[in-house]
């Protein structure tokens, strides 16, 4: 195939596109959208075809699955249970393993960049209660949740994608291809993840080395005494400090529990104090007083309306309030109206106390805070050290640092008021709705289930989001910030450059020289296309490098007057199972910072995994998906001769 100016300027872009995602701090949706627009620019493909990705099924199914995970977080669905699933390990294989399993299953059924995103902040605080280094597990949680996500057709969003493009290929027929069904890539992502946990498991502990993840010492000097109540519904009431995971909380510790504690009185006193030998009266009433439980033991069992004081950062009281049944105690809440409640939008909030505060030196009962403010003080710090006792008690002096439980609108309100220096909201901060939790659950399991009998992965999703929004378990705005833009613009603009592939013959003649290089050896081919597709994932995005890869190996099946479906899954497979490089994948580059990761770590551990992808890949495919040749339309058999000569006029 001869060498044209249009393949020659798509090679050189694709080129420029790789060299600006591994030496440059470029975004990717940014640097592939620049080369999209440049061969729209210089007609190498046509407008139209550049923004056909945009309609693809399968990039609407991976922006609903962002929301649907959103519902999940937002309920605390999963969060608690991941805590006590993980347990207590052994060591670092054994955290490896409790880490790396559950993840592996939650992504064969959701997309797993949402997935490590919920888990990173439990799986980090988790290992560094137990004394384990972040790096050992958090590298090992992408990678698992990257070989789960093979598993099905949603688990990733390149498999999506790429079975967006494969039904659109046509049967010699001229049918559509009917593409995969949610279960038969599992074929060969089972295998691949049972396989990559176990390695991860044995691996971790060698080819990982310890590493401080960036901005540890940076530690905020802030410390609040907070004072939460344990409803008698929590899933904690009965179990022991350590066995509700209180016992090493990152950045906090349990200071104290106060109980309420009965008082039976004295043997012959009655209720009015008559003296002995009088008639009998009502029976003595039973008094209580609190009983304070100082330096709590690790076997201490919790009990329904024990106030427990915490001392940490405000990022640790906001994990607090994100375990189910933990409530800032009674006299530091504040009712909100119903609807506010109902929508879960309490939020914390960090003010300074200025000197033209109108309640200087006057306690927090005197001063009636929440009625004027609207807003209950959670904690106080002063001169950077925590103020410890009854909030109502506390005089407040300028400079003290509040930890407030606001409404939406008390930062804006408050901002730039007199009374109050630097108003912050705290990130994240909004409580879980855990009376949701089951109904989140419900949703998720429908729409598996909906998946598994044949109802396309978009709608499926968009069926259970609405129902998420229905139920209350997600708002529409935090839907529409769920939904991971940049990803989406990456994948289109990865669609598009797919399309200028076809349409300036660089996939042909890419195909051609592939196949020279390996002859006609089917194998060969397919295991060429499996590598240069793992090379490229590696070096720009796994999803670009799939929907770029999608045309050579169809073209190279041509090639070879064979069934594309064969080097496809080959494609689906290398595209899918990125381990190599932090860049190719989404959820890579989420644990680089909190594991404090270099790039030599993900080549040291990911480059056998990677190995092993292919080597099951190889394996399977010949063996489920036999290499076909490809028959050509029969022609309508010629009509008799005697029935011929009847026909001619």
């Amino acid at each position: 195939m001869p060498f044209t100016p249009e393949i020659g300027l798509t090679l050189g872009t694709l080129a420029a596109c790789v060299l600006a995602l591994m030496f440059t701090a470029a975004a990717p949706d940014a640097v592939l959208c620049g080369g999209l627009t440049l061969l729209v620019a210089c007609n190498v493909v046509p407008l139209a075809d550049a923004l056909e990705g945009l309609g693809n099924p399968g990039l609407a199914a991976v922006g609903v699955l962002f929301a649907v995970a959103e519902g999940l977080r937002q309920t605390g669905a999963v969060e608690y249970a991941g805590r006590q699933l993980l347990g207590r390990p052994a060591g670092v294989a054994s955290a490896v393993l409790r880490v790396t399993t559950p993840a592996a299953i939650v992504s064969a059924f959701l997309n797993n960049t949402p997935v490590v995103a919920a888990a990173l902040p439990v799986v980090s605080d988790w290992s560094r209660r137990h004394g384990i280094s972040p790096s050992k597990v958090l590298m090992p949680l992408s990678f698992a949740a990257v070989l789960g996500g093979m598993c099905t057709l949603i688990g990733t969003s390149t498999l999506l994608v790429l079975n967006g493009e494969l039904v659109k290929l046509k049967e010699p027929d001229g049918s559509k291809h009917p593409g995969l069904e949610l279960f038969d890539i599992t074929w060969v992502g089972l295998p691949c993840a049972i396989l990559g946990v176990a390695y991860l498991a044995i691996a971790s502990k060698w080819l990982l080395p310890d590493r401080t993840p960036a901005g540890v010492n940076l530690r905020d000097t802030r410390e609040y005494a907070v004072e939460m109540t344990l409803q008698p519904g929590s899933p904690m009431v009965g179990e022991t400090v350590e066995g509700a995971g209180l016992r090493h909380l990152p950045g906090a510790y349990l200071l104290e529990i106060v109980r309420d504690a009965p008082v039976e009185p004295r043997a012959g006193q009655t209720d009015d104090d008559s003296p002995p030998g009088a008639a009998a009266g009502p029976p003595p009433k039973v008094e209580h007083v609190e009983q304070v439980l100082a330096a709590v033991g690790p076997n201490e069992r919790l009990r329904a309306g024990d106030r427990l004081v915490f001392v940490g950062a405000v990022d640790s009281v906001k994990d607090l309030r994100r375990l189910p049944g933990l409530t800032p105690a009674a006299d530091q809440t504040f009712k909100l109206d119903s609807n506010v409640r109902s929508q879960g939008a309490r939020q914390l909030v960090e003010a300074v106390v200025s000197d033209g505060y109108p309640f200087l030196n006057r306690t927090v009962r005197e001063s009636r805070f929440r009625s004027h403010y609207n807003a209950a003080i959670i904690a106080v710090a002063r001169g950077g050290e925590r103020v410890v006792g009854k909030i109502g008690d506390i005089r407040l002096r300028p400079g003290d640092t509040l930890l407030l439980e606001a409404p939406p609108g008390f930062v804006k309100l408050r901002r730039f008021g007199k009374h109050f220096f630097l108003v912050s909201g705290v990130e994240d901060s909004v409580p879980p709705r855990f009376h949701k939790a089951w109904i989140a659950r419900v949703i998720l399991a429908a729409m598996v289930a909906a998946m598994f009998f044949d109802v396309a992965p978009a709608l499926a999703a968009a069926i259970a989001c609405g129902a998420m929004i229905v139920s209350r378990c997600l708002l529409v705005s935090e839907a529409r910030r769920a939904v991971d833009w940049s990803v989406l613009i990456t994948m289109a603009a990865g669609l598009g450059l797919g399309a200028a592939l076809d349409s300036s013959g660089t996939d042909d003649y890419l195909a051609h020289h592939l196949t020279t290089l390996a002859g006609k050896n089917a194998y060969g081919q397919m295991a060429v296309v499996f590598a240069l597709t793992a090379v490229l994932a590696n070096l720009i995005t796994a999803k670009a490098a799939g929907v770029l890869m999608f045309g050579i190996a169809v073209a190279v099946a041509q090639g070879l007057n064979l069934e594309p479906l064969p080097f496809v899954i080959a494609v689906m497979a290398a595209a899918s199972g990125v381990f190599a490089s932090p860049v190719g994948f989404q959820t890579n580059l989420m644990v680089y910072g909190p594991g404090g990761y270099r790039t030599s770590d993900y080549l040291r551990l990911g480059l056998p995994l990677t190995g092993l992808v292919f080597a099951v890949t190889m394996l399977v495919i010949p063996w489920v998906w036999p290499f076909a040749a490809v028959e050509p339309a029969e022609e309508p058999p010629a009509p008799p001769a005697a029935v011929a000569a009847k026909l001619v006029p």
